[in-house]
């Protein structure tokens, strides 16, 4: 009997869904940028003068927030390399991706789920992306470590066994 007690006691605290809305969003962008304009589920606004964009579908509770970094048709491998290597390492819930010619950082989400802190972070890790992408191409202050990039250039380093294709 205690223990269904306690169970009583704690679940209110287990924090099932966030139910994240458009209109709880709009306020966190509000709040967190420059300036803003849109719709409901489609805004673009500007934090430190940096564009960023915000689109959900509620029918498929998806949602993500994009800042276009570069014309991804001008960027040499070498960058290219380092964006990828960023998405394993440096750039923790964003990613670099190309879409249309343009090289993004991207946060991909299910909409419903997320936490008012969840978007605020969400922001400012698009906007660092952003904004460290061809020096540190990190979105916080954390790495994780491994990064090929941290190898002495006096190494040896062999090559990667060839990965068997699914």
């Amino acid at each position: 009997m205690k223990k269904l007690y306690l169970l009583f006691l704690v679940l209110p605290f287990l924090g099932f869904s966030q139910n994240m809305t458009n209109d709880k969003l709009e306020e966190i962008y509000t709040s967190a940028s420059d300036s803003i304009k849109g719709n409901s589920g489609a805004w673009q606004f500007f934090v430190k003068g940096i564009p960023l964009m915000c689109l959900t579908d509620t029918n498929h509770n998806r949602m993500r927030i994009i800042s276009p970094v570069a014309d991804a048709n001008k960027l040499n491998e070498e960058l290219m390399q380092a964006a990828l290597v960023a998405n394993f390492h440096t750039a923790l819930d964003v990613k670099y991706a190309v879409s249309d010619g343009v090289l993004w950082s991207v946060f991909i989400h299910p909409l419903k789920e997320l936490s008012e802190h969840q978007v605020e972070d969400a922001v400012s890790q698009v906007y660092h992306a952003n904004i460290n992408f061809g020096t540190t191409f990190t979105s916080t202050s954390l790495t994780f470590p491994g990064s090929i990039n941290s190898k002495k250039e006096d190494e040896d380093i062999e090559e990667a066994p060839e990965l068997k294709k699914l």
